[in-house]
């Protein structure tokens, strides 16, 4: 048997060129101290699921989510990064807290050329903020759709 058939998915969110973490602006995330994964410089401006879970929390200005995933993991998608500061000026929410997802579910939207427009930069970021949960962690980085494979990994027990 393959061990990539043991391997648990984590998918883009969106379409664009999945970068390493590090290359993020923000340190916060840059520096790993959010968690493990990776980024998307977005050419779409819907955002989908990129596992299946829970919404655990959705930031009241749609630029943030959380989703617990059946597997235990805490996955964070970030729109863009100091957005918060928009107050959700060209966001719109999809799901709700509590709300079940599956993969590929639309998450959002984003106006990211107004985003930019403003100043800001519209990477999307998807962290898992409880690392130690996996192991064996293997990202593909380079363009993408949404949807696409972005991240391999095996659950630790």
């Amino acid at each position: 048997m393959s061990r990539n058939l043991n391997k648990n998915i984590i998918y883009a969110p969106c379409d664009g060129e999945i970068i390493k973490l590090e290359d993020v602006s923000d340190e916060v995330f840059s520096s790993g101290v959010m968690g493990e994964g990776f980024a998307v410089l977005p050419t779409s401006k819907r955002f989908y699921s990129p596992v299946t879970g829970k919404i655990e929390n959705v930031y009241k200005t749609g630029h943030a989510y959380t989703i617990l995933t059946d597997d235990g993991l805490d996955v964070l998608i970030h729109l863009g990064i100091d957005t918060v500061e928009l107050d959700g000026k060209y966001f719109e929410k999809k799901v709700a807290i509590g709300d079940r997802v599956k993969q590929g579910e639309l998450l959002a939207t984003a106006e990211v050329e107004k985003i930019m427009e403003e100043g800001f930069d519209p990477v999307c970021i998807v962290v898992v903020s409880n690392p130690e949960k996996m192991h064996n962690v293997e990202i593909s980085y380079g363009e993408c759709y949404a949807n696409d494979e972005a991240m391999r990994y095996l659950i630790t027990n």
